[in-house]
């Protein structure tokens, strides 16, 4: 009986270390992050800026691989299915967790047991940009040219089901006016047609639409956070243009596939969290109109869910749905 217990004590302990030694050795090939959507867009933007400062700490490449389509779910598809061993990784978005369970009849993917959180990378507000030849100078002029033009403005967003999407129809709703979705595979490909004309409005985060209002090719609206954003004082918020309590914000983060053992996964958090402290990629981000945040697994895991209860009944309100 002694030597049976002082065997399974082994065992134990070996069990025990094994854990820490894996994320001891952790990484030593190529990490890849992959992201659900065309080069260009902010979680595009975010996703280089951490592995190239990751790739500087952990002695070992991180790289980005764009896997658009699906609004996200086809990159969230290729994690669920990869080895857990931390070295395929996912810039995951509002829409996989919050807004893709609910508008999907049917996903590739369990985004509850398929897909863990690892950090909260950004807080993504959205601003309204549109094309010059809309005259509206505001939201309220916006919305008065969509009353009476009910179906006839064509908005873009990244993809069907993603928090572009979503924050337009929330808008619409809000407003009690009714516009027409026209899904694009990523912020990149929405914005050039945005630019040429061929929609006119999108929600959309600064860093891939300001330089364009800067030149003139696109006019801003107003900024989706209940409160005017720091680096951007001068872009008034939905709220205070006619919508009080409007608020649409996304949000990035890095997972990793389900059952991801507990050291990799405090290891990778460990390494974003440290480059989202570095000081000029911080004054970078908020310029761009992205707040770092840099939580652990376990409150992201509790803003998930927290989020999943808010756009659901967005999703609701909306009658937005994908078969």
């Amino acid at each position: 009986m002694k030597r049976k217990l002082l065997n399974i004590f082994s065992i134990l302990l070996l069990t025990g270390l094994a854990l820490p030694a894996s994320a001891q050795s952790y990484p030593n090939k190529t990490i890849r992050i992959l992201v659900g959507f065309a080069p260009g867009g902010s979680t595009d933007i975010l996703a280089r800026l951490i592995a190239q400062e990751m790739t500087k700490n952990v002695g070992q490449q991180v790289v980005v691989e764009n896997r658009p389509g699906a609004g996200g779910n086809i990159a969230a598809e290729l994690v669920s299915k990869a080895p857990p061993d931390g070295y395929t990784l996912h810039a995951c978005t509002t829409g996989v967790f919050a807004i893709a369970p609910y508008i999907y009849s049917k996903l590739p993917y369990d985004p509850e047991k398929g897909i863990a959180p690892i950090t909260q990378t950004g807080m993504l507000p959205y601003i309204i940009v549109m094309h010059p030849s809309l005259p509206a100078k505001n939201v309220k002029e916006f919305i008065a040219i969509a009353k009476a033009r009910p179906g006839q403005i064509n908005y873009a967003s990244s993809g069907v089901g993603t928090a572009s999407h979503l924050s337009a129809a929330l808008f619409a709703t809000a407003s009690g006016i009714s516009m027409t979705h026209v899904p694009y595979k990523g912020t990149g490909n929405a914005m050039s047609d945005l630019m040429g004309g061929q929609v006119v409005l999108m929600f959309d985060q600064p860093v891939s639409s300001m330089p364009h209002v800067q030149t003139g090719k696109l006019k801003v609206l107003g900024i989706s956070s209940l409160k005017r954003f720091s680096t951007m004082q001068e872009i008034p918020t939905i709220a205070e243009q006619g919508l009080p309590g409007f608020e649409a914000i996304s949000w990035a983060g890095i997972c990793g596939p389900g059952g991801t053992a507990k050291p990799i996964i405090d290891r990778v958090y460990n390494e974003v969290a440290k480059v989202l402290k570095v000081p000029e990629l911080r004054d970078r981000l908020l310029r761009d109109g992205i707040e770092p945040v840099g939580s652990t697994p376990e409150q992201y895991a509790e803003h998930i869910k927290k989020e999943m209860i808010k756009w659901s009944k967005v999703v609701k309100d909306s009658g937005a749905r994908v078969d």
